[in-house]
């Protein structure tokens, strides 16, 4: 048995699985503490590593491709301090850690694992039920139905639809992507047949996503539950995994146009020189940001990074 035990989180080892608790400490990141006590099946490693530095450093298990529905939903967008197959290693326990990695890596070499992908997901995802906040819904997920509902501020193409329901069975993907500087991010749902493309603020099947510490990590650990209840992406025969390249939105919609996106929660343009017109939809994004920073969906880090953003398009 080879054991780990730091602040961060203990990691444990007995030649067939690693049990990962995170710790409780104050800074560890809320998405491994509500992801909780987990184990992983020595057949889903790829590789383990230890990255010094001047404190330690810290331990990194890598998984293989489509092992895990979290790693495969978020496709690499969680932040590094929020990913639990990372630990920090204190300056003590360097060689206990150094001890770790040859052991996992000795079982790999005898058993030889293979560290291609695989065919199905060799970890079972998040326990259910889970319920995660957004900036315009709440979606809830009990391991059968999906249900969302709106927020006040909510665009009224949502509002029109509704709360959603879904179940399983109509289902095709599940959709996840972080909020990126002024760009949303959304958590969405693809139902079978959709081919209509809509933006995640118009989308009755997507929730808006602003920040990560205080909303998005649920959502995320939401979207893997679904997404392990799924058929896995290798069953597309030869069709890239979801995360892979841009989906379409959840449902089709009626034939009639949709209607016009709200203007408080319109997509951030491109990065581009804003024309003097766009001045009041700027201003908007201000109030907005400040309401998010207000509700404690926004860290007091993020607002600042975006509202920095926001004022230098003010300017050019």
């Amino acid at each position: 048995m080879a054991e780990l035990m730091v602040r961060d989180g203990t990691w444990s080892f007995d030649g067939d699985v690693v049990r990962i608790v995170p710790g409780r400490e104050r800074g560890v990141h809320k998405l491994r503490q509500d992801l909780g006590e987990f184990t992983v099946p020595l057949t889903a490693m790829a590789g383990i590593a230890h990255e010094p530095g001047r404190k330690g450093g810290r331990l990194r298990l890598r998984l293989r491709d489509g092992a895990d529905p979290l790693l495969q939903v978020t496709g690499g967008g969680l932040p590094d301090e929020a990913n639990p197959y990372r630990l920090t290693v204190d300056a003590g326990r360097v060689d206990v850690a150094e001890y770790f990695v040859d052991a996992v890596r000795q079982a790999l070499m005898l058993e030889q694992i293979p560290d291609g992908p695989a065919d199905h997901y060799l970890l079972p995802g998040p326990a259910v039920p889970l319920s995660a906040a957004g900036v315009d819904g709440v979606a809830t997920f009990d391991g059968e139905r999906v249900h969302i509902e709106w927020r006040w501020n909510t665009s009224e193409t949502k509002r029109d639809w509704g709360p959603r329901n879904f179940a399983l069975s109509e289902l095709e993907a599940v959709e996840w992507r972080a909020a990126a500087g002024l760009e949303s991010g959304h958590l969405r749902f693809r139902t079978r047949g959709a081919t209509e493309r809509l933006k995640p603020e118009n989308d009755p099947n997507s929730i808006e996503l602003w920040g990560f510490k205080k909303e998005s990590g649920t959502t995320a650990l939401l979207a893997a539950a679904v997404a392990a209840r799924l058929p896995h992406p290798s069953a597309g025969a030869g069709k890239p995994l979801p995360t892979a390249a841009p989906l379409a939105p959840a449902a089709p919609l009626t034939p009639a146009a949709p209607p016009a996106p709200a203007a408080p929660r319109a997509s951030a343009p491109a990065p581009a020189p804003a024309p003097a017109e766009d001045h009041d939809a700027l201003l908007r994004r201000l109030r907005e940001l400040g309401e998010l920073r207000r509700d404690g969906i926004l860290t007091e880090e993020e607002f600042t990074a975006t509202k920095a953003a926001v004022l230098r398009r003010f300017h050019t």
